[in-house]
């Protein structure tokens, strides 16, 4: 019960974070899309630092859940981030939620119990080792390296989609460091962990999973990023989670079938969600002031 509360926790302000983050980032000049100098423009703007400040409230209660239970647990309860950003989009804007919202919110709640419930996903395995670490490690990034390259010549709602789904891969990757670093404290204590790469490890994707996301919601409308962002983050985490941190699902054919019917609802509902008219459309028709981008 303990990490349910606290992933549906980590869940509310991560949606709330990412609207509020979106609403701010609409307005920033496109000549710093994907580069640093964007979140030195964005932290002038209150409403953006509210928005991370929930954002990093959201991780932090992650961060605590996944001390206590396995990431392919967490990870598909902070996917009902998408819930949390319609409720408050849907405040923002008027808009009444109608089936396709009704649908998604259906499709995303019965998508992370019948993961959890048929998957049961439980701790107590052999990690693995470091072949395999680096490995699974290795595939999960490179595929978001791949995707941000991708990005850079589709239209700007392609881009925002890509640029939302490495992110989603980086942040997966970020969550199963914090698995990582949080086993570490407990084995050999604080002084082990600032010896050990993992912790900036963590630094590292979350800064960068940040420009993404900022440069995506700044590209395109919330409904263009959000849906890729929050499906991508679940699966990598259990990839991760599965891959390499020891954690145990049950694979008998009928358990394998119900978990991939999860995952599937799972993604639908994000969709449905994620394109939602409540959610904000931002200013995708601006130009970069002063500068012209190139494809």
């Amino acid at each position: 019960m303990a990490v349910f509360l606290l992933g549906v926790g980590a869940a509310c302000c991560l949606g709330f974070g990412f609207v509020l983050q979106q609403r701010a980032a609409s307005r920033a000049p496109l000549a710093d899309f994907l580069s640093f100098r964007l979140l030195l423009d964005l932290i002038h703007m209150p409403d953006w630092l509210l928005g991370v400040a929930l954002m990093v409230a959201g991780q932090v209660l992650g961060a605590i859940a996944l001390g206590y239970g396995e990431i392919s647990l967490v990870e598909p309860l902070t996917a009902t981030n998408l819930l949390f950003a319609m409720l408050l989009s849907r405040r923002l804007t008027g808009q009444p939620l109608g089936w396709n919202g009704w649908g998604g919110v259906a499709l995303l709640a019965a998508g992370v119990t019948g993961f959890i419930v048929a998957g049961r996903p439980r701790g107590g395995g052999a990690e693995a080792g470091a072949l395999r670490h680096w490995l699974v490690f290795g595939i999960v990034a490179g595929l978001a390296l791949l995707l941000t390259l991708k990005a850079r010549r589709l239209p700007r709602s392609g881009e925002a989609a890509l640029l939302g789904l490495a992110a989603g891969l980086l942040y997966g990757l970020q969550d199963s460091l914090t698995r990582v670093c949080g086993q570490i404290v407990q084995d050999h204590g604080i002084a082990q962990l600032l010896a050990s790469w993992q912790p900036y490890g963590v630094g590292a994707l979350g800064l960068t999973g940040m420009l993404l996301v900022q440069s995506a919601f700044e590209m395109a409308p919330l409904r263009m990023s959000l849906p890729s962002l929050t499906a991508a983050q679940p699966i990598a985490g259990i990839v991760c989670g599965v891959g390499f941190l020891g954690d145990r699902l049950r694979f008998t054919p009928g358990a394998l079938a119900w978990e991939a019917t999860g995952l599937l609802a799972i993604v639908v509902g994000v969709v449905l969600l994620g394109r939602h008219p409540a959610m904000p459309a931002g200013t995708a028709g601006r130009e970069p002031v002063g500068a012209t981008r190139v494809r």
